[in-house]
């Protein structure tokens, strides 16, 4: 199943609207991205792993750096997908880079339809 960043955001805010508190929830935010980082360094061998599958470990910290983002995002009544959007377009013209995410995206999708 794949999910949208407007259903992300539509659960998280129902989950956290009544009591999630954005400091709390960027402490837990700046926890996982620490949680991640330890990750990374086991896989680059500067930590040492003990037969842990950091592939599985890497993927479920990102997630939830993802959740509690995402998550602050709705509480303040932002749309990430918009701000996504806009920001890489300011960054593609920035670093004039060939296409931007919204160009990318489209032209994926109309070789999907064409198919």
């Amino acid at each position: 199943m794949k999910v949208t960043i407007e259903e992300l955001e539509e659960y998280l805010y129902d989950h956290y609207s009544n009591g999630g508190i954005d400091q709390s929830l960027f402490m837990k935010l700046v926890e996982e991205i620490g949680e991640v980082a330890e990750v990374l360094n086991k896989k680059a061998g500067r930590k040492s792993s003990d037969n842990e599958d950091l592939q599985f470990q890497l993927g479920n910290e990102l997630a939830d750096v993802i959740h509690y983002a995402v998550a602050i995002a709705a509480l303040n009544g932002i749309d990430i997908n918009d701000t996504i959007i806009s920001k890489d377009k300011a960054a593609s013209i920035k670093y004039h880079h060939k296409t931007n995410l919204e160009q990318f995206v489209l032209s994926k999708r109309n070789q999907q339809t064409c198919v």
